[in-house]
């Protein structure tokens, strides 16, 4: 008879093949928590460097999970090398630094040499033109005021310039292709009779119109840069004297051209930054 032989029972093993891929887990994570950290202040050399370690260890196509430059590099807190000056320069920002007190100092001076030089040359304008009573100017620090009386501009009610008016603002505009470097802003101003007509429904638009029709004037010359000048109606409510009477009134209907350095807004009478030393 043929013996049957017994097979011993063997101990069965765990089957352990699930370690593998948790260790490429852990690595993974642990890879992910070290960018994290590093991206608190980040370096986008040092970045781009560990990027490629990362892609060459993780990844047999060469392309791993942090090639994505893109999204840290456009952070906050990331210092351009190389071009930082050119992303500034298309969000509107500059690198530039805020100039000293002793730098604000020699640019409000220089400012005030080249106003007063300029308002010199208007004043020559207006006494040998017989202007005296319709014009005048005003030096105040960095701003050159010339004030104009309307009706050596427009006939009652109208904002079309007249043949004066013309000739002044291209007298005044030819004055100026001298500065480059001032920035114009022209003002209309009212009386405070109310107006409503199939033209102007309010002083609001007599006021505006009057300042965009004498700039047009001015704008007729070439050499003059359109992004220098600016326009604004106030209408009836920054008079210089009392509307109870017709002298006041009259006075108070005028166009002003305001001529400051361009390192000044004079929309929000802001000054250049100013760092203390």
């Amino acid at each position: 008879m043929s013996k049957k032989r017994r097979h011993e029972d063997h101990e069965e093993h765990i089957d352990e093949s699930w370690l593998v891929p948790y260790a490429d887990v852990l690595t993974l994570l642990l890879a992910l928590f070290i960018v994290l950290y590093s991206m608190n202040q980040v370096d986008v050399k040092k970045f781009q460097e560990l990027s490629r370690a990362f892609s060459v260890a993780f990844s047999s196509s060469g392309q791993g999970v942090l090639d994505m430059p893109a999204i840290v590099e456009r952070g906050p807190d990331v210092e351009f090398q190389s071009g930082g000056m050119e992303d500034a320069e298309n969000d509107g920002q500059t690198n530039e630094e805020p100039l000293t007190q002793e730098e604000v100092n020699q640019l409000l001076e220089q400012s005030e040499s080249e106003l007063s030089k300029l308002k010199q040359q208007i004043d020559d304008y207006i006494a040998e033109n017989g202007l005296t009573t319709s014009l005048d100017t005003s030096l105040n620090m960095s701003q050159l005021l010339i004030t104009i009386r309307d009706n050596a501009l427009f006939n009652s009610a109208e904002a079309s310039v007249n043949q004066d008016g013309r000739e002044l603002a291209v007298s005044i505009a030819e004055m100026l292709e001298n500065y480059p470097d001032f920035n114009i802003v022209i003002a209309g101003h009212t009386d405070n009779t109310p107006i409503r007509n199939a033209e102007f429904r309010s002083n609001w638009d007599l006021s505006a119109m009057r300042a965009v029709r004498f700039l047009d004037i001015m704008l007729t010359n070439n050499d003059l840069d359109p992004k220098r000048f600016s326009t604004v109606g106030y209408g009836e409510y920054h008079p210089v004297a009392s509307n109870d009477s017709s002298e006041g009134r009259a006075q108070n209907r005028r166009v002003e051209i305001s001529i400051v350095h361009n390192y000044f807004d004079t929309h929000k009478q802001q000054s250049i930054g100013i760092t203390e030393q």
